[in-house]
């Protein structure tokens, strides 16, 4: 005959832990496995077929802090962007900032470039996540104003 009273009903700290180790272990199975996604893994850039003429070397280098990652074929990958989900979110902004400026084929149409000027002004760009995750690109008032300036001098304006 069995003896019931030796049978041991679990607590719920143990149920809790039980559960939170469970699901952990599918999180940790699910982050390794989207490692093996290839989406958002090329990270070669693309040669360079023709660059703005600028209107002066300081309108480029502010560019080049600010803008060139996204925007242009001499993105500076960080570590971070070879990890999944992140992989995919930064090569989807890469993708996206190349299709609407692209500042390494100047030797094609820019259709968008006379709104970069705007875009700086009213904060659009850079993105704010970038700047974050990138304190190099911030612009003091100043720089941004040049920059402005520069990108107005540049490409135009956009008059809508």
């Amino acid at each position: 005959m069995k003896q019931y009273s030796k049978l041991r009903i679990p607590g719920r700290f143990e149920v809790l832990r039980s559960i939170l180790f469970r699901t952990g272990g599918v999180l940790l199975i699910a982050f390794v496995g989207i490692q093996f996604v290839p989406r958002g893994r090329d990270h070669t850039n693309p040669p360079i077929t023709g660059s703005p003429d600028w209107d002066s070397p300081r309108t480029e280098e502010l560019a080049r802090r600010a803008c060139f990652d996204c925007h242009s074929h001499e993105t500076k990958w960080p570590w971070y962007a070879s990890i999944a989900p992140l992989s995919w979110k930064i090569q989807e902004h890469v993708d996206e900032g190349r299709s609407e400026l692209n500042f390494s084929t100047f030797d094609k149409p820019q259709r968008h470039a006379h709104e970069a000027a705007e875009m700086v002004e009213e904060g659009e760009m850079p993105l704010e996540e970038y700047t974050y995750l990138h304190p190099e690109s911030r612009l003091s008032g100043s720089e941004k104003e040049a920059l402005i300036a520069g990108l107005a001098a540049t490409f135009g304006r956009d008059h809508d």
